[in-house]
């Protein structure tokens, strides 16, 4: 059975539900994973999202910043939240899907959203980007991530804060000492994919070779004539899942919806 998740970074849900809504109603995901969803659970607009056709959500907000939510059209079989650092953000959420989804075996699905690092990328002068690096190692080690089992069905979405390949940024010279393509992120992004074998499936619809972004900073005064972007949010998929992944859909004119958000969404459709 058909199986699409979608992942955004929708930059406060409150404020881009309607968004969202467009979002469901153009490429009707399965699944729709958001982060820096910036509002607490009980302010979450879960009635308009139902409306719109996800009356099952799973959400990890706090007030103001980070948060994550997934919005799903078929039930959940369970959900659980992981904590990094002990700073209490909300940056992780997972669900299962199962039987009463439609599937034979069951689908993990993780939805990250991982620190920006702020701006200097050295961890002694910046205690933002020390808590990125920290955050990525910690995620490495949780074991419960990384299933060993040789069926294993996960994927992992979201917005990774890193884009480790020299086409994944408009300029790999310029930006390799800027914070999301320093040398250090990604040999750290390197070794939290390859703790669980996954497999990065948006570089199985567009080669290593090509230019893949996701993400034009709200600074530029014309994004899509400069088209400096970045692929900063990702799908990976274990290696069991990895080859049932039929097509992809990477939104860019999203980017100039009214009152767009910096990110884009990004959508895979498995044979679940």
């Amino acid at each position: 059975m058909p199986l699409s998740i979608a992942t955004w970074n929708i930059n406060s849900v409150r404020l881009r539900i309607e968004l969202v809504a467009r979002l469901a109603a153009e490429l009707q995901p399965d699944v729709i994973c958001l982060q820096e969803t910036k509002t607490p659970d009980d302010r979450f607009p879960l009635k308009d999202a139902a409306k719109f056709g996800y009356p099952h959500a799973a959400i990890h907000g706090q007030k103001g910043y980070h948060g994550v939510a997934i919005l799903s059209k078929r039930p959940f079989e369970s959900v659980s939240r992981q904590g990094f650092c002990d700073m209490g953000d909300a940056r992780h959420i997972s669900v299962v899907l199962g039987r009463e989804a439609g599937l034979d075996a069951p689908v993990t699905v993780h939805n990250f959203y991982i620190p920006a690092g702020g701006d200097i990328p050295d961890p002694e002068i910046n205690p933002k980007f020390k808590h990125k690096l920290a955050f990525l190692d910690e995620a490495t080690a949780w074991e419960t991530l990384h299933p060993t089992a040789p069926g294993a069905r996960s994927v992992l979405v979201g917005d990774l804060n890193i884009a480790p390949l020299e086409t994944d940024v408009w300029s790999h010279k310029q930006l390799l000492d800027v914070v999301s393509h320093t040398p250090i992120e990604v040999e750290r992004f390197g070794r939290l994919q390859a703790a669980g074998g996954w497999v990065d499936v948006m570089r199985n619809f567009v080669p290593p070779q090509e230019k893949l972004y996701t993400w034009w900073s709200y600074r530029a005064a014309d994004w899509e004539a400069s088209n400096r972007g970045r692929r900063l949010d990702h799908v990976w998929a274990s290696p069991a899942l990895a080859p049932t992944a039929q097509a992809m859909t990477v939104l860019r004119e999203a980017r100039g919806w009214e009152r767009p958000s910096d990110h884009i969404p990004v959508m895979v459709t498995f044979d679940a």
